[in-house]
């Protein structure tokens, strides 16, 4: 049995982001985690498709509640995750649990924008929309 050594690969090094613009992908995994700042949050990461491997996924969070996060700032952020379900395909109904479990494995296509955290370019998930209206011919993976 041989052990094969780790090594850096030449897309480690890579810094440009892709181009703005909407993108299939399929969501690995979805859980409910803590912030830095004790906020009770869920965290979606989705696998983009058509990127190359320089930046193959990208996470979302979602706050629910928490000690350090406006009223506004929760409403805004339900919002965005009803249109992250319906996107999915999936009918959220008022005192239904959100279950992040229902989410892993669906197929949508999400937009996503550049942004600077921390003094480093990354991508920001913005938009979200189903994965039927994608057409590749008519809307190209922007590359």
């Amino acid at each position: 049995m041989s052990v094969q050594k780790s090594c850096f690969q030449f897309e480690d090094f890579l810094d440009q982001l892709p181009v703005p613009g909407y993108y299939p992908c399929s969501i690995t995994s979805a859980r409910f985690r803590r912030s830095a700042n004790d906020n009770r949050m869920l965290q979606v990461v989705y696998a983009l498709e058509g990127i190359g491997s320089a930046y193959p996924m990208v996470a979302d969070y979602f706050v629910l509640e928490g000690p350090r996060i406006s009223p506004s700032g929760i409403v805004l952020s339900r919002r965005r995750l009803v249109e992250l379900y319906r996107a999915c395909g999936l009918d959220p109904k008022e005192g239904e649990p959100i279950a992040p479990g229902a989410l892993v494995n669906a197929r949508l296509q999400v937009r996503v924008e550049h942004e600077h955290w921390e003094g480093r370019p990354r991508l920001r998930v913005v938009a979200y929309r189903p994965f039927e209206s994608f057409d590749a011919e008519k809307e190209p993976i922007p590359f």
